[in-house]
């Protein structure tokens, strides 16, 4: 059986925030993680090659038969096909990148520790049209969303038979509704015009609630009474959710458990919204959206016209918070008071429109432990090693320090 390692590039930075507490590959996007897809798919295990403050969490297995693949890219048919007909010391090469290769052990340790490999051959497959999709944008995340949440359907669903769903629900259009086993729906909406609807093990949906596809929840996560789900939204495990939402994916174990709106987002772990919250996605004149960037460090085009929030682990933000179309907010930031925020708040900042300060590193990391404990789970040393990494890496943004 192969065995997977998913490598980082500089898409890893590309993608901060989101990137500051989790590799590449560990974005969910759809129902399952970029490293979920190609586990389902080669039926393999996964690791990662990537920056040295995420080794510890997610270090590299390596065995005997070694698939690498770079992290930043979804599954595509034609780039299924190609790693899975890849012989030992075999390449794909995709416009001068590396997207993937096949190595013994013996060739893998020498890659790494930069010694002289044996002859490797390299597969140019640029001239393959939608033969590559990489994720380099946070916003791509969303945008995405719909069409990955069919796929993983497909992926995970194939050949397996749904739970029942209870009679008091309504089902309305042709696309299929799964359920896993342990989860709970009542009196709800759902409609499957646009696409499926996946139900996680042991989630619950409370009374009230409309659904349209295509959306996921995932294990343990619960829609809260009346909550309003537009299409192309994914809750991944653990995350809690009310109010109106569209378009949005939530990483796992985040909560936006209160009316108030979110479109066009995506939201990290740990994360809370305040009752109220609401972000706006759309420009009041209709321009395209920009979105700061930190490869550039400024704020780049999007291409898009809706594009509301990009929301970093473990930040926090008051009741009746309002976000403006295209903001970001780094990791462990806590937002309050009246106003808009700016629409860049670096990681570990506490405030709002009135100014911010530091969020002090050692208090951040007692509020998380205290976060995770409401869980029955510990902080580990290795997010804390994270969480400390991000702390002094992001202080160049804050020009308040």
């Amino acid at each position: 059986m192969k065995n997977i390692i998913l490598f980082d590039d500089d898409n890893w930075r590309s993608l901060l925030p989101l990137t500051y507490t989790r590799p590449v590959g560990a974005q969910r996007v759809g129902i399952l993680t970029i490293a979920e897809k190609w586990s389902h798919i080669h039926q393999a295990a996964v690791s990662y090659i990537t920056q040295d403050h995420l080794a510890g969490k997610f270090p590299a297995t390596v065995g005997d038969d070694n698939l690498l693949i770079n992290s930043a890219c979804i599954p595509t048919a034609t780039l299924i096909a190609y790693t899975e007909n890849l012989n030992l010391n075999e390449s794909l090469i995709y416009r001068d990148e590396l997207i993937a290769a096949r190595l013994d052990r013996v060739q893998f340790e020498k890659l790494i520790n930069n010694e002289a490999a044996d002859e490797i051959r390299a597969l140019d497959i640029s001239e393959e049209k939608e033969c590559v999709e990489k994720l380099s944008h946070p916003y791509q995340i969303f945008s995405t969303n719909g069409r990955e949440i069919k796929a993983d359907y497909d992926l995970i669903t194939r050949g397996r038979i749904s739970y029942p769903l209870g009679q008091s629900c309504t089902v309305i259009g042709h696309h299929p509704v799964f359920i896993e086993k342990g989860a709970t729906i009542r009196c709800t909406i759902i409609n499957t015009e646009e696409g499926p609807v996946y139900i996680g093990k042991n989630a619950l949906v409370m009374e009230g609630c409309l659904i349209r596809g295509p959306f996921a929840m995932g294990e343990n996560s619960i829609l809260k009474m009346g909550a309003k789900i537009y299409g192309n939204t994914t809750l991944g495990p653990g995350c809690k959710v009310g109010g109106e939402v569209q378009n949005v994916v939530f990483q796992a174990n985040s909560n936006k458990a209160h009316d108030g709106y979110l479109g066009n987002a995506v939201v990290g772990e740990w994360c809370n919204f305040g009752a109220g919250t609401n972000n706006s996605n759309l420009k009041n004149n209709y321009e395209e959206v920009k979105l700061w960037s930190y490869i550039t460090e400024r704020f780049e085009k999007t291409g898009l016209q809706f594009c509301g929030l990009i929301f970093g682990d473990h930040s926090k933000c008051a009741i009746n918070t309002v976000f403006n179309t295209g903001t970001v907010i780094g990791v462990s930031t806590n937002i309050f008071g009246s106003g808009f925020p700016r629409n860049f708040v670096p990681s570990f900042s506490w405030g709002g429109a009135a100014g911010f300060t530091t969020f002090d590193i050692k208090k951040a990391i007692e509020t998380a432990k205290r976060v995770l404990a409401r869980r029955n789970m510990e902080l580990s040393p290795d997010d804390i090693t994270i969480l400390e990494y991000t702390y002094y890496e992001s202080a160049r943004y804050r020009p308040w320090n």
